[in-house]
């Protein structure tokens, strides 16, 4: 899961099915040896605080923040951890190029962001030899596109942006993108989308069956045309704050990430998530070390407990949102590991696609329609 955006993901167009297309991601795919795994790890990788310590400032996503990670993590090393919060990875690249790095030792990049930090060279290349557990991270995630050889970044989590909706105030149930559309005059004024250009934009993209990544702007004139159509649904633009709006009845629809989108039927079980039938956004969302970070070895220490996988499965488990680690995902709740919605098929998967950066003369017609939409 606010955009000031002028960069974003990888600049070529790639089908996410050669990302996840034979991994599945479900229980099976990695029984055997997950908890051999999780057994000797545990031991080989508990934080040594023998070369770290002080504070560890880090910068992430509000559902990232877990307090009984962070006090095993002090316990352990003695290194007292202060997280900041940010809603969008724009937000968060604005604040580190604005402020020389902010002071933050950790960051919480996605995927296409990782990309754009690299190129940028605000992020420090990672010393394997202080890391401990990579074994545990599974195939496809070893040598990711945005990040070839996971070599500035690890991903920590993964998911997809889909639609939470209460089936119980709704007259029909939304299968895609293009039901929002189709629903506009039940939900008028119901409606939240993510304050993110390139996910909103996205969609309305994906809905007229073009790329997430065009470039064509008359393909993104388009796009943008067809969410003025949209406007007067929407009641807010907001990617973290609608979950008590839907809880409250004065929200009906809102574009979701699937962790959330998950754990808000555990509240109210009228409401449900779906990924749509016709494909969606894709995201990793990834740990990596800023190359201003004053405290770089409390960052080692604080990756190297995330690689645990009792914490990566405390990670999941409590956001929802799909692990990357293998011993993790025996570790993970039944009810997730069974849900169709955490482990998407290979056939949804295959119609679904990563967004990627593009060149700064379409991100800057993105963002002056987003300006323009938001004005509205």
């Amino acid at each position: 899961m606010v955009s000031l955006s002028t960069m974003k993901r990888r600049q070529f167009v790639q089908r996410s099915s050669y990302f996840l297309l034979g991994l599945g991601l479900s229980a099976c795919s990695f029984a055997d040896g997950s908890s051999k795994g999780a057994k000797s790890s545990t031991a080989e990788r508990e934080p040594s605080s023998a070369t770290a310590s002080g504070t560890l400032n880090i910068y992430t996503y509000t559902s990232y923040v877990n307090p009984k990670i962070q006090e095993k993590f002090t316990q352990n090393t003695g290194i007292q951890v202060i997280a900041d919060t940010y809603d969008s990875n724009e937000t968060m690249l604005a604040k580190i190029q604005a402020r020389g790095g902010a002071g933050y030792s950790i960051l919480s990049p996605s995927d296409y962001m990782v990309t754009q930090m690299v190129e940028l060279g605000l992020l420090e290349p990672l010393d394997k030899s202080l890391l401990q557990g990579l074994n545990q991270l599974a195939e496809p995630f070893q040598n990711p596109a945005y990040d070839p050889n996971n070599a500035h970044s690890l991903p920590m989590t993964w998911g997809t942006t889909g639609i939470a909706y209460n089936s119980k105030l709704l007259p029909k149930a939304p299968t895609d993108w293009t039901s929002l559309w189709e629903l506009k005059e039940e939900i008028k004024g119901r409606l939240t989308l993510a304050d993110d250009v390139r996910e909103v934009m996205g969609m309305t993209l994906h809905s007229l069956g073009y790329s997430y990544n065009s470039t064509d702007k008359s393909q993104i004139e388009e796009a943008y045309e067809k969410l003025r159509e949209l406007k007067p649904t929407i009641a807010s633009f907001n990617s973290d704050g609608w979950r008590p709006q839907m809880l409250s009845g004065d929200v009906v629809v809102s574009m979701a990430y699937s962790g959330d989108g998950l754990a808000i039927g555990d509240e109210n079980p009228d409401i449900k998530y779906v990924i749509p039938a016709g494909g969606t956004s894709l995201w990793t969302d990834t740990i990596a070390i800023p190359k201003a970070a004053p405290n770089k070895a409390a960052a080692y220490a604080w990756v190297n407990a995330l690689l645990q996988p009792e914490n990566a499965a405390e990670i999941s488990s409590a956001n929802n949102f799909s692990t990357p680690n293998k011993a993790a995902i025996a570790l993970v709740p039944e009810k997730l590991k069974n849900n169709p919605n955490w482990q998407p098929s290979e056939q949804i998967l295959a119609k679904c696609e990563r967004i990627q950066p593009v060149d700064e003369p379409t991100q800057a017609l993105l963002d002056d329609y987003w300006t323009r939409l938001k004005s509205i």
